[in-house]
């Protein structure tokens, strides 16, 4: 389990302890949280325990002798042991591509809610779940949706994919009002609890271009048929339209246990006491509208990223990640986040990415040239 402090971590170790009898936490890691960490390692009887940030052990020799693994290196180490046969890689932002990469050539399954592998590096992962004998499966609700209606159709049988996107706090309120949006306007997401990080991209749309480049990979389709429309009360999570003209959906409560449950276990389905139950005359009517690209400009930037393809999409996702910790500190608007990710994407258009060492050079450059964006744009 990495990042077993963040939501996705929390919800799937919520799901562990539904079934213990199915599953065992051979591995956790956490980004700082060593008190948590410790916590959670005595309630699961974990020993493999790695923490990103190094400096967080600190005055703590009794961890570093028990073996408590420290840096990104040591994140890494988790995904190889002999014992762990799935590795949930919830890690945030582009510090989650290596373990992916790691686990997947490995052989592992990797069940993966860190969507900026693909988005940076989309060759690169596919390439080492080819390599290593890796399994990808999804943990983003939209994406366990599409895997779950694909079932077992072939891939010359699908037409065409609709993500749906809730249209985040913003979803009404005009142009206008945007240019002083705040950042706790923008926490207050209207249907699904979620870190800061993923809420603020979800109010400004730019996660849903991002599941868009992650449905690219994941999937094998081209860009213009795959598509997105606003669904405010998450209730479908994903379309499949097929060859012959048939649609199917995945629905459910917008919780990420049920996706999670479903990455664990794939393709099989265990019973689970508290996500069954479903009412369709509850959650009637379904409503769908279309993305305002005006109005969300980091959606567009995202998708047209995606569609350059090369280093686009990595630098879009590192500037990106900048801004999004801009806003949430006041240093820049709700608005000047897609300033800064706009000016990046031109002043590195055309980078290659074709190697993780080329992957992070690129990620390192879009987030310097981000930073001197926020300081020049400010807020």
């Amino acid at each position: 389990m990495l990042g077993a402090t963040g939501s996705v971590g929390r919800s799937t170790l919520a799901v562990v302890r539904r079934h213990p009898a199915r599953f065992r936490v051979v591995a956790m890691s956490v980004h700082r949280s060593v008190g948590e960490l410790e916590r959670l390692a005595a309630e699961f009887g974990t020993r493999e325990l790695a923490v990103a940030e190094s400096s967080a052990l600190n005055g703590r020799p009794d961890l570093q002798a028990a073996g408590w693994r420290s840096g990104p290196e040591g994140v890494v180490e988790l995904t190889a042991l002999p014992g762990v046969d799935v590795v949930v890689n919830a890690v945030v932002g582009a510090a989650g591509l290596p373990p992916t990469l790691a686990a997947l050539q490995a052989g592992k399954r990797c069940a993966l809610a860190n969507k900026e592998s693909l988005v940076a590096a989309g060759e690169l992962v596919l390439e080492a779940a080819h390599r290593g004998g890796g399994e990808l499966v999804p943990v983003d609700s939209e994406h366990s949706a599409i895997l779950q209606c694909i079932g077992s159709a072939r891939h010359e049988e699908i037409h065409r994919l609709i993500l749906t996107a809730s249209g985040g706090p913003f979803r009404e309120t005009g142009a206008e009002a945007l240019k002083t949006a705040t950042a706790s306007m923008a926490l207050r997401h209207p249907t699904w609890e979620m870190g800061a990080k993923i809420t603020i991209d979800s109010a400004t749309l730019a996660n849903k271009a991002l599941e868009v480049i992650e449905a690219h990979f994941l999937y094998g389709l081209p860009y213009e048929r795959i598509e997105v429309v606003v669904h405010p009360t998450s209730i479908v999570h994903s379309f499949v339209e097929f060859v012959d003209g048939s649609v199917l959906s995945q629905m459910g409560s917008p919780t990420m246990e049920l996706p999670i449950l479903h990455a664990l276990t794939w393709p099989r389905r265990p019973p689970d006491p508290v996500l069954r139950g479903f009412d369709p005359v509850e959650i009637s009517p379904l409503v769908f509208e279309p993305v305002d690209e005006e109005r969300f400009p980091l959606f567009r930037l995202g998708v047209n990223a995606g569609r350059a393809g090369a280093a686009a999409p990595a630098v879009f996702n590192a500037a990106n990640e900048v801004a999004v910790e801009a806003f949430l500190s006041g240093r820049v608007t709700f608005l000047g986040m897609s300033e800064v990710v706009a000016a990046v994407l031109e002043a590195l258009e055309g980078r290659s990415a074709c190697d993780l060492q080329e992957v992070l050079q690129v990620d390192r450059a879009a987030r310097r040239r981000a930073a001197a964006e926020v300081e020049r744009i400010g807020a």
